[in-house]
């Protein structure tokens, strides 16, 4: 259903509402609020001048614009409440002053001073509330579309195509729940006038969410164990030869996860292993050590990173391992096409062990002699789809997934079911401490001197706002503020800035300018690139800290320390410092989730949402956890049900798992 189906929606839309991530009619009905504001009177007797009031009347005077220059705006009227008159100021407003005419209703929102009398509002909103509540639903939008329109869009989605939208619940567990419609819930979801019953029907959503996530994975793991892979002989020797070419000895996690993943391929079984470690834990050895033993019994691996700065970095590093031991090529978009054609036809014809690339691995052009085994970078950063594509390069192919984001056990394997999970906690020799150290924003001078110490090193610094660009009413720091701050105070240094907004090509430029030591500061928000080493970088600076979890804290900083460099953490921040300062006693990334997931919910524990399988439109695995469990439950019970009125739905979620 496209979206130019709904009125209203024209082509500028249309654009506006892809950038939001939504592509169709479906994603637009189920594009659900971030939050929604209760609308409430104040009593004004009661309220303090640092709270929030909200209050509704009547307007009495016409509104006076002050004007104090382009920029600035001030306009002032007098509302009459059923109990008292106030006077209202608001600021940059002046738009609104013809359709404040005397008698019209309005609801104010802002801070009420008693002794002048007079409420500065920060919003001014048409209607009247009187004893009633009034529930608004609140967008996350994007320029160009407000509130209102969006509101207005989903509202005439639900009205033409509401009965069209699937429901992923079957009709038995709609009954054991006691659920109501997919469609009606949804119309109270985004017009919503209770609060009671708003909370069942978000339980409901989060549900049928969490439902079709689960059946996903069951579907998998039966699946998977139906398979029957390629059955291997690696010997103790072989794992003792490898061990020689690395130029350390690993650690006792590492040796427990090779042996681990030595047993699967040695099996019947088709491998389908996450190794989960902690920030520089060593997972790509381990990952190497299955390549090298895959090649070892004929077979080809293929690993797919999510940006080409970390393949060409795992490529370099595994040249230098086995130089003329293993045939290994770097398959990457930047390659010229006769380049690309060259490594196509090359592990066609099985003169390639080992293919070390990105997304251009699962590309159609893309054919392989025997691929054995595959290995997924950072595997929250795949949807399903990709990883299946590259996985569907071969027949009987074992699959190894890598994550540097700890996941309290319990989560993993729930969430990770269909796969094995290994875990790598220890450390390896000589891999230096990064000290962490909360700083308040008044001792920005120290941190300053502390930078300027750095640099004076030929070290380099990683500098991390939580914005690009100032928004509006917003005292957090953007990257766009903090360049031209660093500008001035370092001006003989060299500063480059990374974001969110810029392409995949410019983001891997810049950082493969930092690694190579043309950028002396990277001001970034938080897409610092995960498992880039830059040896230089000692120093990390995060503004506004308080504002991250725990987790992507933990991630962060990450970034520094990769050389036995003596390495260090910044956390700037206003408020929360005692929450904050758990990392400055522990750099145990499994503690420091359980703490997040504990304080926050499970949104921060895959980091910097990406737009991977954990990204949950509406339900929170903290918070919902009981939800999650019962839907992985009743997801279990529903591939054993036989009963053949479901068919249809078990097909169309196995398309999805197909698609996704």
């Amino acid at each position: 259903m496209e979206l130019k189906l709904i009125k209203g929606i024209g082509p500028k839309s249309e654009i506006l509402l892809n950038k939001l991530g939504i592509m169709d009619v479906s994603d637009l009905i189920t594009y659900y609020p971030m939050r929604y504001d209760i609308l409430k009177n104040s009593n004004l007797d009661e309220v303090s001048c640092d709270d929030k009031a909200i209050v509704s009347g009547k307007v009495e005077s016409i509104p006076m614009v002050l004007r104090f220059n382009k920029n600035l705006n001030k306009m002032n009227f007098r509302l009459a409440m059923h109990d008292r008159k106030i006077g209202v100021s608001i600021f940059n407003r002046a738009f609104m002053k013809s359709n404040l005419k005397i008698g019209t209703s309005v609801i104010v929102i802002g801070k009420y001073d008693k002794d002048k009398n007079i409420l500065t509002a920060s919003d001014i909103k048409f209607g009247f509330l009187g004893n009633d509540v009034k529930i608004e639903p609140v967008y996350h939008l994007t320029s160009g579309i407000s509130n209102k329109t969006m509101h207005t869009y989903i509202n005439y989605g639900l009205l033409m195509f509401g009965k069209e939208i699937p429901d992923y619940i079957p009709k038995y567990l709609q009954e054991k729940y006691h659920f109501i419609s997919k469609k009606i819930t949804l119309n109270i979801i985004h017009n919503p006038t209770d609060e009671k019953k708003l909370d069942i029907m978000l339980k409901r959503l989060k549900y049928e969410e969490l439902f079709l996530f689960m059946a996903k994975i069951h579907y998998l793991k039966n699946k998977n164990k139906k398979e029957i892979g390629i059955e291997r002989n690696i010997t103790e020797k072989d794992i003792k030869d490898f061990y020689k070419l690395l130029p350390f000895h690993p650690t006792n996690d590492q040796e427990k996860v090779i042996n681990e993943i030595v047993i699967d391929m040695n099996s019947k079984k088709i491998m389908n292993r996450l190794i989960e470690g902690d920030v520089g834990s060593g997972k790509t050895i381990v990952s190497f050590a299955a390549m090298y033993f895959n090649a070892l019994t004929g077979f080809q691996s293929a690993l797919m990173a999510p940006t080409e700065i970390l393949a060409t970095q795992h490529y370099n590093n595994m040249i230098k391992i086995f130089k003329d031991k293993l045939r290994i090529k770097l398959l990457i978009g930047s390659l010229t096409k006769k380049e690309k054609n060259v490594i196509y036809q090359e592990l066609e014809q099985g003169m390639i062990d080992v293919v070390i690339g990105t997304h251009a691995l699962i590309q159609d052009d893309v054919k392989y002699h025997n691929l054995g085994l595959v290995i997924t970078d950072e595997q929250h950063r795949f949807g399903v789809n990709q990883r299946a594509n590259l996985k569907n390069k071969g027949a009987r192919c074992d699959v190894l997934y890598m994550s540097a984001t700890p996941i309290p056990r319990t989560f993993a394997l729930t969430i990770y079911g269909d796969m094995d999970i290994s875990i790598i906690k220890e450390m390896p020799k000589g891999r230096e401490k990064v000290e962490t150290f909360v700083k308040s924003d008044k001792e920005i001078e120290d941190v300053l001197e502390k930078m300027y110490v750095e640099l004076q090193k030929k070290h380099q610094i990683y500098v991390v706002a939580p914005l690009i660009e100032e928004e509006e009413e917003s005292n957090l720091t953007s990257v766009n503020e903090l360049e031209s701050k660093m500008k001035k105070a370092f001006k003989n240094f060299k500063i480059g800035i990374l974001h969110g907004k810029l392409s995949n090509n410019a983001k891997d430029e810049i950082m493969l300018k930092f690694k190579n030591k043309e950028i002396d500061i990277l001001i970034s928000t938080t897409v610092v690139e995960v498992g880039v080493d830059v040896p230089d970088a000692s120093l990390m600076v995060i503004f506004d800290a308080n504002r991250f979890g725990l987790s992507t804290l933990h991630q962060l900083r990450g970034r520094v320390g990769r050389s036995d460099i003596k390495s260090s953490c910044i956390l700037i921040s206003k408020d929360e410092t005692e929450r904050l300062k758990i990392l400055e006693k522990t750099s145990d990334g499994f503690k420091i989730a359980e703490e997040d997931f504990k304080l926050r919910g499970s949104g921060d524990l895959f980091g910097t949402r990406q737009s991977g399988d954990m990204t949950f439109k509406i339900a929170d695995l903290r918070e919902d956890f009981k939800i999650l469990e019962y839907a992985s439950n009743d997801a279990k019970e529903f591939w054993k049900n036989d009963d053949d009125s479901l068919m249809p739905l078990k097909k169309s979620i196995i398309n999805l798992i197909d698609i996704d």
